[in-house]
C-alpha cells in the first residue's frame, strides 16, 4: 500500500468517525459523511470492488434514515401530546442546540423550546412537559436507529471492499 492509499484510507475512516460524531453534534447528517467515505474509496482506491448491490442498498438505507428520522420525530411528539408547531420546533432546535451547548444542547434546547412553544399556544403545563419529553424520546430513538443503520452500512462497505 503506497502513501496515497494510506492517506485515502485515513480520510475514509475519518469520514466514518465524523458520521458517528454527527449523531451527537448534528450539523451534517452522518449518513452523508459515510457516502463521502464510500466515494473516496470508489474514486481513489478501487472503482471495481463495490458492487451494485452495495450501492443500491446504501441508497435504500440512506432514504430509510431520512424517512425514519422524520417519522420518529412526528410519532413521539404526537404520541406525547405535542402539536405540529412543537414538531417543527423540535427539529429546528436540535440543530440550534448543537451550536449553543454541544453536545448537551441537542437535548436541552429542544426540550425547552418545545415546552415554551406549547405553553405559548396555551397548552396545559403537564401536556407541554409531556411533549418535551416526547421530543427527547424521538432524539434518542432516532440516534439509535441511525447508529445501527450506519454500522450496517459500514460493515457492508468493508465486506464488499475488502472481503468479497
Amino acid at each position: 500500500m503506497d502513501t496515497l492509499q494510506v492517506a485515502l484510507w485515513l480520510l475514509i475512516l475519518s469520514a466514518f468517525a465524523l458520521g458517528f460524531i454527527s449523531l451527537i453534534k448534528p450539523i451534517i447528517p452522518g449518513v452523508l459523511l459515510l457516502w463521502v467515505g464510500f466515494f473516496i474509496y470508489h474514486w481513489g482506491i478501487n472503482s471495481d470492488s463495490l458492487s451494485w448491490w452495495f450501492w443500491g442498498s446504501a441508497i435504500v438505507w440512506t432514504l430509510f434514515i431520512f424517512i425514519s428520522d422524520l417519522l420518529l420525530s412526528r410519532y413521539f411528539v404526537n404520541r406525547f401530546g405535542g402539536s405540529k408547531t412543537a414538531e417543527r420546533t423540535a427539529i429546528i432546535s436540535v440543530i440550534i442546540g448543537a451550536f449553543v451547548f454541544p453536545p448537551f444542547g441537542i437535548l436541552i434546547v429542544p426540550f425547552i423550546a418545545v415546552l415554551v412553544v406549547e405553553l405559548l399556544q396555551g397548552v396545559h403545563v403537564q401536556t407541554a412537559m409531556r411533549a418535551s419529553i416526547g421530543t427527547i424520546a424521538a432524539i434518542f430513538t432516532s440516534s439509535v436507529v441511525q447508529a445501527f443503520i450506519m454500522i450496517v452500512m459500514i460493515g457492508w462497505f468493508f465486506m464488499d471492499a475488502l472481503v468479497i
